[in-house]
């Protein structure tokens, strides 16, 4: 333990940079969204501003979002899609929400005052090319520099990981819906 701990220790002296990172959520395993609403609430505990941009999700109401409204001066929250792909069926609608929602985030992206931004289900609209990812790279690279950004979804584009700070990936092992279960308020809504 003390040669890990001087090692350790090395590392934690040589990462000094202070700046605003991307975090990639992606992978087909539960979590992803969780992980960066509890980022969020993190953020808010350090007294940072939110911005949250759902595409993709907005048929129905979540927890995140029932919860998060309860705190209009710290967290602005926008659920701009109108439902799983599946369900849609509506391309070119589709399309017309991403952009949407793409709009509000750069909004997001370009205030200074927003500490974090929370671009839930990105991914999808990256994956079926609902918008540019070279432009959403280009406005990713041009917000503020201690502005942190989690990106969620399944399907991350490889160029958008080659420009993340931080990419975990999501593995099922087990997942009760494989077994019949419902899909639970409080646990994935």
């Amino acid at each position: 333990m003390l040669r890990k701990k001087e090692l350790m220790d090395q590392k934690i002296e040589a990462a000094q940079r202070e700046t605003g990172v991307l975090v990639i959520n992606c992978g087909n395993g539960k979590g992803k969204s969780s992980s960066g609403f509890g980022m969020v609430m993190r953020a808010m505990g350090h007294g940072m501003k939110v911005g949250v941009v759902q595409f993709i999700k907005g048929a129905m109401s979540t927890g995140e979002e029932v919860f998060l409204r309860r705190f209009p001066d710290e967290v602005e929250f926008h659920a701009m899609g109108e439902g799983y792909t599946w369900n849609t069926q509506n391309r070119e609608r589709d399309i017309e929400k991403a952009q949407a929602a793409w709009e509000q985030a750069k909004r997001f992206l370009s205030d200074p005052e927003i500490g974090m931004v929370l671009l839930d289900e990105l991914n999808i609209a990256l994956k079926y090319n609902y918008l540019d990812v070279q432009q959403v790279i280009s406005d990713l690279d041009g917000r503020p520099e201690t502005q942190h950004v989690i990106v969620t979804g399944r399907g991350a584009p490889p160029e958008l990981i080659a420009v993340a700070d931080t990419v975990t990936e999501m593995q099922v092992v087990k997942h009760a819906f494989q077994d019949g279960i419902v899909a639970q308020a409080g646990i994935e809504w």
